[in-house]
């Protein structure tokens, strides 16, 4: 499977340049991270949230995890909750489950960035399915996400 086509003509509407990296099927962001011999930081996951308003997709380090209370702080918003399974597919049903890209923007939804991110030289994105991702430079993914909200929602995950 390539790319979704809504995925790629959003990043070549916006100039945006990546390069994709193929792995080994894995289906945790923690096993992408380790079959493309990547930092988890590096990779940026993507988390769907819902409240009656609509849907907001979340953009964090998989190594971290989200601080829902703090999304609704910054959005002011006071009942997102995480999407279920069905949700999630009836939006990405162009992408395979799980591999949600940290674009939210290419369908239609609104997006929030955690800082985080930025301080990486290099941030990978789930490209739509479970083999691919899509790498490119702190600058590229800044100009991509300039126009969305950022801000600081996650903690470290425990294992």
């Amino acid at each position: 499977m390539s790319i979704p086509s809504r995925l790629s003509d959003y990043l070549e509407q916006r100039g945006t340049q990546y390069e994709i990296c193929a792995h080994e099927l894995s289906r945790t962001s923690a096993e992408t991270a380790r079959s493309a011999h990547i930092q988890a930081h590096q990779l940026a996951k993507s988390v769907l949230l819902e409240d009656d308003a609509g849907c907001v997709v979340a953009v964090l380090p998989a190594d971290q995890s989200i601080l829902v209370s703090e999304v609704n702080q910054i959005l002011g918003r006071k009942d997102l909750k995480l999407s279920n399974e069905n949700r999630i597919a009836q939006l990405f049903g162009d992408c395979d489950r799980g591999a949600i890209p940290a674009v939210g923007m290419a369908w239609g939804l609104d997006t929030i960035v955690d800082d985080d991110l930025s301080n990486n030289d290099t941030v990978y994105l789930e490209g739509g399915d479970h083999e691919r991702l899509l790498q490119m430079t702190r600058e590229q993914f800044q100009q991509l996400m300039g126009d969305q909200l950022h801000g600081r929602f996650c903690k470290p995950t425990l294992h």
